[in-house]
């Protein structure tokens, strides 16, 4: 089983960018598992047919003590078993620790053991690195860290402080951070700006992205590029991104 942690700064694009994985590693013939880990519980809505599941924390809060796994995995496109943390009453509580709240109730409940997929990917928020947002690195509950990023400035500075949160937990063999997925935004030579931000965060750029209009038609559908377009270009980044990701974490590249 691998698992793969996705971060980035809110509104990067981070769970368009996994879902679309999810769908493409599917079609590859990858049993997946995507979870959500964004207290705003939408990362597999494009994987559901653009519906919102109900997440762990509102199961526990609804029963605690009568919870069970069919409560909180769900079979979205392509056999994608879809989970969402969820995040505390607003205003109340702490969204990391509902993460912390939410793993350990599929750890009690043997999710893993009972559907073993051979992916598993974590959507975590970056823009802050504590508590439980942390906990996909520090827990080593994740194998492989990738951070979507684009060519603008708040999002390479988000990057850096993921990237450097990976790199302080590398001694105890957690997590490791294995390169950044552009995700265009068509700023002025994009490229070359994160890649002359990757001379000092480290790291490589696994795919670039383009910016598409079909990404905004396939959520207007409550669908990943990859099931609504299957045969366009978008679908093949998507596919292509998917294919790179397995040989970074399978150590083909």
């Amino acid at each position: 089983m691998k698992k793969i942690a996705i971060y980035g700064k809110g509104g990067i694009g981070k769970s368009t960018t996994t879902s679309n994985i999810a769908a493409a590693l599917s079609n590859l013939g990858y049993k997946v598992m995507q979870i959500g880990c964004d207290p705003k519980s939408d990362s597999v809505k494009n994987l559901m047919g653009g519906a919102k599941i109900p997440t762990v924390l509102d199961k526990l809060r609804e029963n605690s003590d009568d919870v069970k796994i069919d409560d909180i995995v769900f079979e979205g496109y392509g056999g994608v078993l879809c989970v969402e943390a969820g995040g505390p009453t607003p205003g109340l509580g702490c969204a990391g620790r509902g993460i912390i709240t939410a793993f350990e109730k599929l750890e009690e409940l043997n999710a893993y053991e009972i559907y073993k997929p051979d992916v598993v990917l974590y959507d975590v928020l970056g823009d802050v690195v504590c508590g439980g947002f942390a906990m996909p690195i520090r827990q080593g509950y994740a194998d492989n860290v990738f951070i979507v990023t684009s060519g603008e400035m708040m999002s390479l500075y988000a990057a850096s402080n993921i990237a450097q949160a990976v790199k302080n937990f590398g001694t105890r063999n957690y997590a490791k951070y294995s390169g950044v997925i552009l995700n265009s935004r068509n700023v002025e030579n994009e490229i070359e700006v994160v890649q002359k931000a990757l001379d000092e965060i480290g790291g490589k750029i696994v795919n670039v992205i383009p910016r598409d209009g079909l990404v905004q038609q396939a959520e207007n559908e409550g669908k990943t590029v990859v099931e609504a377009f299957p045969g366009s270009e978008m679908a093949e980044n998507y596919i292509s991104l998917a294919e790179n990701i397995m040989k970074i974490c399978t150590g083909g590249e």
